[in-house]
């Protein structure tokens, strides 16, 4: 970092986690998105260049997520100082991981370290929010509290959104599939059932608050109990090809709960050791190869950090 510029890296992040839909999420180390941002000595604000995201991003700064995002900030604190962003995309778009969040993040976590606003980062987070709104229409939190937070995070409510801190396991591991296909926010949100039946609305209320006491209490049979989704999981399945097939895998492979990550089409499976999470992403690949899919895969503690100053 210099006094002229500054570059940060957000993480991805795994939202829902099962039957929490909209209201929880955890940060991971990797991947993730980098942005630089840069003082100018022309007034405004410029996006000079954007890299991993093959043409699909716009450089117009009332529609790029993450210059949203420094607008938003720009906009309430009554910023001058001229400011450039690169946005440096290390996930793919469309990926259920939170790239939208994570770049928004990143944004706004460098403007408050580079002009030395000293805000806290729950005064960062409806700027970020802002940046998000713009990639997906709507107001939900369960991607960018992790990226900002870093840890598990519980949110209550969403436009004002209460971020609360779940204690985790030390020894918990997530194992992530990405396959290589695009699925827009916004589009996977129209596949989710206008009307829900109370019976499952009960099974999922209980699952998400068993799936938290467990995670507390590092009750991992509990954990494997509650990680669940009777109400997103299976409307949203059908969008990814092979679903039923990973999911099986992980639990072949020893995995406590398997699920999808945000909208999809990412898979995240969790377990106790790097050993069996590294099984689960073997056997990922096995199913991935077998159906002639594309893919990344990733192994990742819960990060507890957030963002960070890269230089």
């Amino acid at each position: 970092m210099s006094s002229n510029s500054i570059k940060v890296f957000a993480p991805a992040s795994v939202s829902n986690v099962g039957p929490g839909f909209d209201i929880m999420g955890f940060a991971l180390n990797n991947p993730g998105d980098e942005i630089i941002l840069r003082k100018t000595n022309k007034q405004g604000l410029k996006i000079t260049k954007i890299t991993g995201d093959k043409n699909r991003l716009p450089y117009n700064i009332n529609k790029n997520t993450a210059s949203v995002a420094v607008l938003s900030m720009i906009n309430k604190y009554k910023i001058s100082q001229g400011l450039s962003i690169q946005i440096n995309k290390k996930m793919g778009l469309g990926s259920g991981l939170g790239s939208s969040a994570a770049s928004a993040v990143a944004a706004v976590y460098a403007l408050n370290k580079l002009l030395d606003l000293k805000l806290p980062k729950y005064k960062l987070l409806p700027h970020a929010l802002d940046g998000e709104y713009c990639a997906c229409k709507s107001y939900h939190s369960d991607n960018v509290a992790p990226s900002l937070f870093g840890g598990f995070i519980l949110i209550r409510g969403n436009e004002t959104p209460e971020i609360i801190k779940i204690k985790t396991p030390p020894n918990l591991f997530c194992s992530i599939i990405y396959p290589d296909i695009f699925i827009k926010t916004e589009e996977a949100r129209k596949m989710l059932p206008s009307k829900i039946n109370l019976k499952k609305v009960v099974v999922q209320t209980g699952n998400a608050a068993a799936l938290i006491y467990g995670l507390t209490t590092n009750n991992k049979e509990l954990i494997s109990r509650s990680l669940q989704d009777v109400i997103v999981e299976p409307a949203r399945a059908k969008l990814i090809h092979g679903f039923k097939d990973f999911k099986k895998a992980a639990y072949d492979n020893g995995a406590i709960g398997c699920s999808i990550s945000g909208s999809g089409p990412s898979i995240f499976s969790l377990s106790d050791t790097e050993v069996t999470a590294k099984k689960i992403v073997k056997g990922f690949k096995i199913i991935a190869d077998k159906l002639n899919i594309k893919n990344s895969v990733y192994i990742s503690k819960i990060n507890k950090q957030g963002p960070k100053i890269l230089d």
